[in-house]
């Protein structure tokens, strides 16, 4: 009886050494990874290359409808700093795409580049002291949408740059916003395309427009189910010189839905509101099959 008794609780207490060892090592590991999370490891780079086509054909389709193929070149780069209180986050989206239609011209359909920069340092709790830069212009000639013929742009032409000191808020790099109250604005053009009046708010017969105001900038990336992230991109601006109550507006909205490791589905929509390029909103969006590849 002894004998079985002292195997019990020799049992008993090697079970109960195995199940403290593997607690303490699982808690051991769970505190390791959150000081790798927390703890500053200099630059953080990632960025997706993306090749996007769309096709539809028809022939002797009774219900109507027009042949076309297009493709768009999408990259977005992430390459962000931390140390210590410092944080210096830098975006890059450079997007290009063509559409052509059955008996049409070839014709864009997305063209941009966009570079973000924001500085910080820490002020307290999620709080930063920032300045940030904002670049966005386009690669190639864009013509007028009535016309189809007249050229009103082409690479750096618009081209529009903002910086300015400020406040940032960033629980982590996926989330933040930034408020900055002074910020200067430039927007440079092509003379001769103020030859005969003003174009993207630049005064005819100039190549260039200052402004100065206000410039409020957020960033929010999450998933919403294994395999689909929504990224968003927010920047308003008002011009205290002239009409602060027309806010300019540009938000992005990028969804991508990944099948496997290198082939994805994205949806791409753009808002744009500036008064001094179109009284109205400028929007486009872009759904097609990706081919992806991370680096």
């Amino acid at each position: 009886m002894k004998k079985i008794v002292l195997s019990l609780l020799l049992v008993s207490s090697v079970t109960f050494a195995q199940n403290s060892e593997k607690e303490t090592l699982k808690k051991t590991e769970e505190a390791a990874a959150k000081v790798g999370e927390d703890k500053p490891d200099g630059w953080k780079k990632a960025g997706t290359f993306s090749l996007i086509g769309n096709q539809a054909t028809f022939n002797n389709w009774l219900a109507g409808g027009q042949s076309n193929i297009s493709g768009n070149i999408l990259v977005n780069y992430d390459f962000n700093y931390k140390k210590a209180d410092w944080s210096w986050d830098n975006k890059i989206i450079a997007g290009y795409g063509v559409t052509k239609l059955k008996g049409a011209d070839l014709q864009k359909s997305d063209d941009r580049l966009l570079f973000n920069s924001l500085l910080g340092k820490k002020a307290s709790g999620n709080w930063y002291y920032s300045a940030f830069l904002n670049f966005k212009t386009q690669f190639d000639t864009g013509l007028d949408p009535a016309t189809q013929t007249t050229k009103i742009s082409h690479f750096f032409s618009p081209a529009y740059l903002q910086v300015g000191p400020g406040m940032m808020w960033k629980k982590s790099d996926n989330l933040k916003f930034n408020i900055a109250p002074a910020t200067s604005k430039l927007i440079v053009v092509h003379d001769h395309f103020t030859q005969f009046g003003p174009s993207f708010g630049v005064e005819q017969g100039k190549s260039s427009r200052f402004e100065f105001g206000a410039a409020v900038n957020g960033y929010y990336k999450f998933n919403i189910m294994e395999n689909v992230s929504v990224e968003n991109i927010i920047n308003l601006y008002s011009n205290y010189l002239e009409d602060p109550q027309n806010v300019d507006l540009d938000y992005q909205l990028n969804i991508v839905m990944k099948v496997n490791k290198y082939l994805s589905t994205n949806f791409t929509f753009q808002t744009i509101y500036d008064d001094n390029a179109f009284r109205g909103f400028q929007t486009r969006q872009n759904i097609g099959l990706g081919v992806n590849y991370t680096f």
